[in-house]
């Protein structure tokens, strides 16, 4: 746990100048091993996850927790810890008295390969006098698990493997020897390493980059579709324009040939009437000519 500079702030932030100076760190670090740290994230960051939509649960890992006033010394460190009832958000150290008076309910342990079984004895004694609820306590070495549940006369052990925590609703499943703890959410999904979720991360990544290409493919398909279709259009217009056009130039010629029709006809007319007025003018003429030479005759 890294060193901070001493706190006196409640769970709002106001100073109290009436208290003793609360530290927010222990001068110890937060883990002894690599493998220590990533389960204490995963579990931590588990819960955070688990209760991500609720504002009245705070989770906190390797915060210090002072549970008596004025007694800097009454202090402890949970690997992680869940406080049902507090509002989410951040701290430097969890001191009851601010959190009207709510006690951590469930609280867990990851050992490292200093931690002795009298020592992990003693923590687990304290957090059974504090009215801690759930205990749980997980060697990542050995792959040891343990669940202890309060009954009225304290924190009692129950059987870990297959085991559902009645706060947290999520199950347990002991490993075999030098196995990892499996933790699995009431949805069915399990608690994730950081090494996991950054592959995950990595995963969601490719399939984003891979669905903004198949995105990108595609609205270059519709440009395409889309141009193809405007084009289609314009050529379907001017067919249509050009068969208007072809259609106008027939209609005229037919018009123009009805029209040499008709004229040619009234010049037909024309010229049988021309022929028959000439006729006919022939024919008085013959008539006349008859009717002289008859007169002639006659006069004889």
């Amino acid at each position: 746990m890294s060193t901070a500079s001493p706190d006196r702030r409640g769970s709002t932030g106001f100073v109290d100048p009436d208290e003793p100076e609360y530290p927010s760190s222990d001068g110890k670090p937060m883990a002894e091993s690599t493998t220590q740290f990533r389960w204490i994230v995963t579990i931590k960051e588990g819960l955070e996850a688990l209760f991500a939509d609720r504002d009245d649960v705070f989770v906190a890992g390797d915060l210090l927790w002072y549970a008596t006033k004025n007694d800097v010394r009454d202090v402890m460190a949970p690997d992680a810890m869940v406080v049902f009832g507090r509002p989410r958000g951040d701290r430097r150290s969890y001191r009851e008295w601010s959190e009207e008076g709510v006690t951590p309910q469930v609280v867990f342990e990851v050992a490292s390969y200093t931690n002795t079984p009298e020592e992990m004895d003693g923590k687990r004694l304290r957090y059974d006098a504090r009215g801690v609820e759930e205990y749980y306590f997980y060697d990542p070495e050995s792959g040891d698990f343990e669940a202890w549940i309060r009954r009225p006369d304290g924190l009692q052990a129950v059987k870990g493997d297959g085991w559902t925590s009645p706060r947290l609703r999520v199950a347990f499943h002991a490993p075999r020897r030098k196995e990892a703890l499996v933790i699995v959410r009431p949805d069915g999904r399990r608690f994730r390493t950081f090494g996991e979720l950054s592959r995950d991360e990595a995963a969601a990544r490719r399939i984003a980059e891979a669905e903004r290409d198949r995105a990108e493919r595609e609205r270059r398909r519709r440009r395409r579709a889309e141009r193809t279709a405007i084009q289609e259009s314009e050529r379907a217009e001017a067919e249509r324009l050009r068969r208007e056009l072809a259609q106008r130039l027939a209609d005229a010629e037919r018009m123009t040939r009805e029209e040499a029709d008709a004229r040619a006809e009234a010049e037909r007319r024309a010229r049988e009437e021309v022929e028959a007025r000439a006729e006919a003018q022939r024919l008085r003429i013959e008539l006349l000519e008859a009717m002289l030479r008859e007169r002639e005759t006659g006069a004889e």
